[in-house]
């Protein structure tokens, strides 16, 4: 196939721009922070309660994260199939994208003490970004040609950097200048929502509609199962396919805890302010763009798979920095610098190998129009993947009283991933070489 237009592509990355503001203001920096700031300041300390049990703060807001990512990835499958075979994937997307603005929005009015409202708020957020993402990612291969998917996967990761990080300076600078800190980070959140919602419709202007591919009349729940079914099947029958699903498996658990958990533990574990870890948040943001390309040149010389192996490997590592690191804060050093060191290495390979796994999944798919019932394994893998490390995370912290202990255990996610990218590179070597990987 050929790859759409310039304005077609640009308006698709465009949704990066849209959402990622969500992920990175959200779920990465203002969120978490306020989050376990109010909730200690409410109940005058770190153990609260919910649902007639105590919780740490920071473990229920891993706890709640988890929960919204298990119960959307739940309907992926038949919401997926229904996109493929009904031809509205878009309206699919827009509908999830329209529940997270509004789930942004709401936070505005989330103070600590209505506990109930902030949750669901943070979670009606999550549902509507994971539940876009799907069929947002399923268009990639319908708009790109096979040796273009690599190189726009990385302009969607880049535009959506870019664009968090003009919105998270934004916040930066409300919290900064006005004289209610608090009040300027709800100001903020309502932010979030106003954006996502606005640059979406650019996306959703451009975007092509999909085709209608049904060849019964039967029942839409019905059919939808079939779908699903269907491409177990097919996904089944082909071996690098799915040993590289079990690898994104296992690594995602690692890579999007701690991407979802990593300014609780500047802030919990080491005890930095508030304006210090938003600054390291935004510079973790702008490594990714650069992180993205660089990724992207490398498979094109390596290959994707070995890319991502050494990727991994390098994930492996900044586990084991941020251990010690914590473990010299715990023995009275100051290791401030050090997790600044981190930080940067975390934002060099975080972009990469997010978008290098998607153009990689995308590259193994099959020449197919189930494009969206297809990203719904990739996707569903994902998020059952952050649930598992999430829910670890934050009960592992529980049962041992030290987040250090949390990160070292990710380590495990990381080994048994590479593992099986290893072997994914084993079945792709055994058979014919239609594209390089």
């Amino acid at each position: 196939m050929q790859t759409a237009s310039k304005k077609v592509i640009n308006g698709w990355a465009m949704y990066d721009w849209a959402n990622s503001v969500y992920n990175l203001v959200i779920t990465t920096s203002f969120f978490p922070i306020y989050f376990t700031a109010v909730t200690k300041k409410e109940f005058g300390s770190d153990i609260i309660p919910f649902l007639g049990r105590k919780f740490v703060n920071s473990s229920l807001y891993d706890y709640s994260l988890a929960a919204a990512y298990l119960m959307i990835a739940i309907l992926y499958p038949v919401l997926t199939s229904i996109a493929d075979t009904r031809g509205n994937k878009k309206k699919f997307m827009q509908f999830f994208c329209y529940m997270g603005a509004i789930g942004c929005s709401l936070l505005f009015f989330f103070n600590g003490a209505n506990l109930w409202l902030g949750i669901s708020c943070f979670m009606l957020a999550a549902m509507g970004y994971v539940g876009s993402l799907v069929f947002y990612n399923a268009y990639l291969p319908e708009i790109a040609s096979l040796e273009d998917q690599d190189r726009i996967s990385a302009k969607g990761f880049s535009y959506g950097y870019i664009g968090s990080v003009i919105l998270q300076l934004i916040g930066f600078a409300l919290v900064f200048f006005m004289p209610d800190q608090l009040f300027a980070t709800r100001l903020t959140f309502l932010l979030v929502g106003i954006w996502w919602f606005g640059f979406a419709q650019i996306t959703f202007a451009v975007l092509p509609k999909s085709q209608i591919n049904i060849s019964s009349k039967n029942n839409i729940i019905k059919s939808s199962f079939q779908e699903v079914k269907k491409v177990y099947r097919e996904v089944k029958k082909m071996p690098p396919l799915k040993r590289f699903l079990r690898a994104f498996f296992f690594y995602s658990m690692g890579v999007q805890t701690v991407m979802l958990a990593a300014t609780l533990f500047g802030s919990k574990l080491l005890g930095l302010p508030d304006e210090k870890l938003i600054a390291t948040v935004v510079l973790i943001q702008l490594v990714a763009i650069a992180g993205a390309y660089i990724m992207s040149r490398f498979s094109a010389k390596y290959g994707n798979v070995k890319v991502l192996m050494g990727v991994v490997v390098f994930w492996i590592l900044i586990c084991v920095a941020a251990y010690y690191t914590a473990w010299y804060k715990e023995q009275g050093a100051d290791p401030e610098y050090w997790f600044y060191i981190i930080a940067v290495a975390v934002g060099l390979v975080m972009g990469g190998i997010q978008s290098l796994s998607r153009s990689t999944y995308s590259k193994f798919m099959p020449d197919t129009k189930d494009t969206a019932s297809y990203f719904s394994y990739y996707d569903l893998t994902e998020k059952i993947a952050i649930v598992i490390g999430m829910f670890s995370f934050g009960l592992i912290e529980e049962l041992t009283g030290s987040m250090k202990n949390s990160v070292l255990s990710l380590i495990v996610f990381f080994v048994i991933g590479l593992i099986w990218l290893y072997s994914t590179l084993n079945a792709e070597n055994k058979i014919a070489k239609k594209v390089p990987l």
